[in-house]
């Protein structure tokens, strides 16, 4: 396949991709191995030294890729050796079978015995085409190359190539200060399509320097993705292959008591940054859209609210085509098995308040309403009149764009 790269998403970021810090403790390498792109890197690798822990968080779809299964297995195992990651674009190596495991085995294997390193500590993903055996020689072959590429500062390769239908590479950091010094967070993603996330969001390697135990990176990992990448949708698809890896090199500053809810805070903002730069590169996309729920009886009816609304087609089509259709919105509210009550629902498009009490709003003007909708970021908020429960998922609006991406996939 030809590297023809598509146009920027319109609602990419404006400063490109970020000048991201150096995470001591752990280097990147990326090359072109040709597993299904021509042309450009698509296979990366991430070392990290002796001492790191890792935790993660995987899609729960029953059909999940080889490379997934691989990593469940070996996620929380008791090690101070070092760890990698290996990850390739093109092929997500899913509903493959006995082959799929041999190949993730072969891949890990190989980083393995080149890194000197347990293979129990080489954890794997893929992305790209469903059923389709991975070319996993290809990956082997590139090994050697990988680790002679292997440096501090390039983390930006590799997040250029874990892209597949991506129109841009995704990384975010941030630096907490604390009386022992700084601790450094980096992150990296990729995600356009077969997004609506049931643990993590499709592939995002996260990485920091501070000393922190496995329990207790794992327990903030997964508690961070329910508010996060669990809180965005594309087009309500949830991948076989979601990864979420997080790798913590024990080079800086221990997370204690004292120091544990900036670290939370911190890394937060980083996920939920990368999240909205998935939903900002969805297929297609002209609109980036939250969704606010507010006044549901429960926090479970707020959210599921919220992702009727979010992964309603009809809405989602209205809103590409600047359609203040509020109508759309009381449709999705509806259907979406939460308890609601008609008359004491209401319905904002941003600021302007458009319906209430059953009705639409006295002061509402459609002028104002299809004004308000050029906008590329928009506020859908819909208080349900209840309670005090609330819940906010983020997506993007449905176009021809996003069809015609799918349509021709494989083409």
């Amino acid at each position: 396949m030809a590297n023809t790269a598509p146009p920027v998403s319109p609602l990419a970021p404006k400063e490109g991709f970020p000048a991201l810090p150096v995470i001591a403790g752990v280097r990147f390498a990326a090359v072109e191995a040709g597993v299904r792109y021509q042309g450009r890197k698509d296979v990366m690798l991430a070392h990290l030294v002796a001492g790191s822990t890792v935790a993660g968080v995987f899609t729960r779809s029953a059909t999940r890729a080889a490379p997934v299964l691989d990593c469940q297995k070996k996620i929380g195992l008791p090690s101070t050796e070092g760890a990698a990651i290996i990850v390739n674009s093109g092929n997500a190596n899913a509903f493959t079978g006995r082959n799929g495991t041999d190949a993730v085995n072969a891949v890990t294997d190989a980083v393995a015995h080149a890194l000197n390193i347990p293979a129990s500590r080489v954890f794997s993903s893929s992305t790209g085409v469903i059923g389709e055996r991975l070319p996993e020689d290809r990956i082997v072959n590139a090994i050697a190359s990988l680790q002679q590429e292997l440096a501090e500062d390039k983390i930006d390769q590799a997040a250029r190539a874990i892209m597949t239908t991506d129109t841009y590479p995704k990384g975010a950091s941030t630096v907490i200060e604390t009386a022992e010094g700084p601790i450094t967070i980096a992150g990296i993603a990729k995600g356009s399509g077969m997004i609506a996330p049931d643990m993590a969001t499709m592939l995002v390697y996260l990485f920091t320097d501070a000393k922190i135990s496995q329990s207790l990176l794992q327990s903030t990992l997964s508690d961070l993705t329910d508010t996060t990448f669990n809180c965005i949708t594309v087009d309500s698809d949830t991948s076989t292959s979601d990864t979420l890896i997080m790798g913590a090199t024990g080079q800086g500053p221990e997370v204690t008591a004292e120091t544990l809810r900036p670290f939370k805070d911190a890394l937060n903002g980083i996920m939920l940054d990368l999240a909205h730069q998935v939903v900002r590169d969805g297929e297609g996309a002209t609109k980036f859209v939250e969704v606010r729920v507010t006044g549901a009886l429960t926090h479970a009816d707020a959210r599921k609210v919220a992702m009727a609304t979010a992964d309603s087609p009809l809405v989602k089509t209205a809103i590409a085509g600047e359609d203040p259709n509020w109508g759309r919105v009381v449709m999705a509210v509806g259907k979406s098995g939460a308890v609601a009550d008609r008359d004491l629902l209401s319905i904002s498009f941003g600021d302007i308040l458009v319906a209430e009490k059953g009705w639409v709003a006295p002061s509402y003007r459609e002028e104002d309403g299809a004004a308000y909708m050029k906008q590329q970021d928009l506020l859908l908020h819909i208080d349900m009149g209840l309670g005090t429960s609330s819940a906010t998922v983020w997506t993007c609006d449905l176009t021809h764009g996003y069809i015609q991406i799918n349509a021709d996939y494989r083409s």
